[in-house]
């Protein structure tokens, strides 16, 4: 038990969580922006996994990391143009049309990298470049706490500074007004002459880039390739997440971190010589518990 608590209140645990955090608070952070407009975003995993193939790609042939980072953005865009698609303009169920291209995208990447590579798991056949690390100066210097703050991918600080751009933009700007509006109150969206739909297919487009993001983070920070099925469940974790923080980004912030956290235990128990299918089930355990104790609360509240 000492030596669980000794790797728990270290800075390279602490480390581990913010970075560990970072993919979920992108997936996050577009879960909410497409739930405040009154939409499900069923399929940011899809997206996410769609956008980290397609970083590495952009980075590899274009030769330049950081306009891989843009063409997973713009893929992301474009896959949650695809559910916009289908939702919005042929009224499909969001929560099956998410499924749905959520497998089209698992396939396809496969499909995609053994085009391009002949590989069907890895894309250790492109050359494709990873996001920087950067140390904040100052903060660099302070024991401990530079060492658990400094020294994250690029993409992490975009992570974290983007919990505030989100607040600030619900709350100050007109499409964030109408965002809010469109899920509260869809009714008086319309009768003030404006396009609910229009609204959710921007916030749809809003929440692929975001996803976008997330992607380029996994194939180009947190590991420096692509592989199968990487997402690996964080783009419905996402949604937990956001569904306990009650669509505001600063609690939802809060809750990402409480998986990130359960992410970073369960590949630190593995020093205890336990199984790692055991250990990687750790972030899916937390998940199942945190709904369960949120369910519990909400039903106290009615």
């Amino acid at each position: 038990m000492k030596l669980l608590l000794d790797i728990i209140f270290s800075a390279d645990f602490l480390h581990s969580v913010i970075r560990l955090s970072t993919p979920l608070l992108f997936a996050t952070m577009a879960a909410l922006i497409s739930d405040r407009a009154g939409v499900l975003n069923i399929g940011i995993e899809g997206t996410m996994l769609f956008s980290a193939l397609m970083g590495v790609v952009g980075s590899a042939y274009l030769g330049n990391v950081w306009l891989g980072v843009g063409a997973a953005i713009l893929a992301g865009i474009v896959f949650s143009a695809l559910i916009s698609f289908f939702h919005l303009k042929m009224e499909t169920d969001i929560v099956l049309t998410g499924i749905a291209l959520n497998l089209m995208s698992s396939g396809l990447t496969i499909f995609i990298l053994y085009l391009l590579t002949g590989d069907k798991g890895v894309s250790t056949g492109l050359s494709s470049g990873t996001v920087p690390n950067i140390t904040i100066p100052i903060i660099d210097g302070i024991p401990v706490v530079g060492d658990v703050l400094s020294g994250h991918s690029v993409l992490t600080y975009v992570a974290f500074l983007l919990v505030a751009v989100i607040s600030v933009f619900l709350k100050r700007t007109r499409l964030g007004t109408y965002i809010r509006a469109a899920g509260e109150n869809s009714d008086s969206v319309e009768t003030a002459g404006i396009s609910v739909k229009k609204i959710r297919l921007e916030a749809l487009l809003i929440s692929g880039a975001i996803s976008g993001l997330g992607g380029a983070f996994m194939s180009m920070a947190y590991v420096s390739m692509f592989t199968k099925d990487m997402v690996a469940g964080r783009g419905f974790i996402a949604l937990a997440a956001e569904a306990m923080g009650h669509g505001t980004p600063g609690l939802s912030m809060l809750s990402t971190l409480f998986f990130g956290l359960a992410d970073a235990l369960g590949n630190n128990l593995q020093l205890f010589n336990l199984p790692s299918e055991l250990t990687r089930l750790m972030p899916y355990v937390f998940t199942i518990f945190a709904l369960a104790v949120y369910a519990a609360q909400e039903k106290k509240k009615k």
